[in-house]
């Protein structure tokens, strides 16, 4: 329709969540699926967290409250920064929002002008290079396949930074791969961004308490205090405290840029729910002893797939370190037919082909920017991941 915003032309609706949309189609009309698309935890949210909901309704803080966050929540994310982080924020300092997707869209939104360019590592979450469109920027993507771990090195970082470069947007751990970067690959990353002072990082740590086999997260401004004053570090809750639809996500900057970020909210969404935000404080100053219990439970459904995948011919999955996602390459099953006759001419083709076929709901790889592979998100029982991963295996083993 004509009436519409051009800019609409330039993005598309997240691949994600209309996978998530037709798994539920087909299983409310009656149909055996499995949904591995969602990257939602299947854990309830700690008693603790819905207790401080409880209690906030009952004390009746359900009003409107300050447009980026109540006093005692940014005081909780100061403190978490400096417990986590060793990062020294002020409250001044600190921004939140209704989820980490609003706070990342909230500093695009503040930032962009036509022409800028930001540097997104592929694979990349689905939202980041349509994000910087929407804001009027550029993505540049950084290719980084299986044989770099998913991994952007020092080299391609350099290559991709132009005069015209804005923004890096790093996600460690990373969704769609789980891939993390210890901290010498990320001290070679910022020591590129020290020799190019007009580029600013965003950080996207969400999957930060998710990490496995002593995997050690830090992130950019912690390992390179030289980035502090053009670093945006953001993080949430929604993952690791299994509070997706609580949609509370944070960030910690220099001044001048979270002030840009509360204007952009203050005409767009205003403040986040009142009940979330106490819930969230209660998250980040209240009992962590969960997630070292939810951790085990992730790497033991992570080497459940992992196993179940490898064990395909023409397939490679390698271990991720943190999240809760395998990123595994069918660069060996490409060209064949499924026994329905479907052509796996890439992955979409095989994703499209394994949901009719055989009800198994997985995110085609093209939707994060790197072929030919498939996102499958673990964060479901361990009965669901074998059924799901046997599927896969007859699926495969059918192919000609």
């Amino acid at each position: 329709m004509t009436f519409l915003s051009a800019t609409l032309d330039r993005v598309k609706p997240s691949p994600t969540i209309a996978v998530t949309n037709k798994a539920a189609e087909l299983k409310a009309a009656g149909h055996d699926v499995i949904g591995l698309g969602a990257g939602e935890p299947d854990f309830d949210t700690p008693q603790s967290i819905k207790d401080a909901a409880v209690v906030a309704i009952a004390l009746g803080k359900t009003k409107y409250t300050a447009v980026d966050g109540i006093a005692e929540l940014k005081q909780a994310i100061v403190a978490k920064f400096k417990r986590d982080n060793d990062l020294d924020y002020t409250p001044a300092q600190v921004s939140v929002g209704t989820g980490g997707k609003q706070v990342l869209y909230n500093a695009l939104m503040a930032t962009l002008n036509p022409g800028d360019e930001v540097i997104v590592p592929a694979p990349y979450w689905v939202s980041y290079p349509d994000m910087v469109l929407l804001a009027g920027g550029t993505p540049v993507t950084v290719s980084c396949g299986i044989e770099s771990a998913f991994k952007m090195t020092a080299e391609q970082l350099e290559a991709a930074i132009t005069p015209k470069t804005k923004w890096l947007i790093f996600n460690s751990p990373s969704n769609p791969t789980g891939a993390g970067y210890n901290r010498e690959e990320l001290k070679a990353l910022t020591d590129v961004l020290m020799r190019h002072p007009h580029v600013w990082v965003m950080t996207d740590d969400m999957y930060e308490h998710l990490a496995y086999d002593g995997f050690e997260f830090c992130t950019p401004a912690q390992v390179e205090p030289g980035l502090y004053d053009r670093t945006l570090t953001v993080n949430g809750v929604s993952k690791a405290y299994a509070m997706t639809g609580w949609r509370i996500g944070y960030a910690a900057g220099p001044e001048q840029l979270i002030r840009a970020i509360r204007k952009v909210q203050s005409q767009s969404t205003s403040n986040p729910c009142s009940i979330s935000q106490w819930a969230a404080v209660e998250a980040l100053n209240g009992p962590q002893d969960f997630l070292a219990p939810n951790n085990e439970t992730f790497v033991r459904r992570r080497n459940l797939v992992v196993e179940m995948l490898n064990a395909i011919d023409g397939m490679e999955c390698p271990v991720p370190e943190g999240a809760f996602y395998v990123y595994p390459s069918i660069k060996g099953l490409i060209g064949k037919t499924s026994a329905a006759g479907t052509m796996i001419v890439d992955d979409e083709a095989f994703a499209t082909a394994l949901l009719e076929e055989t009800g198994v709901a997985v995110v085609f790889g093209a939707a994060f920017g790197v072929s030919p592979n498939f996102r499958v998100s673990y964060a479901t029982s361990d009965e669901a991941l074998k059924e799901a991963c046997t599927r896969i295996q007859t699926f495969c083993a059918g192919l000609t």
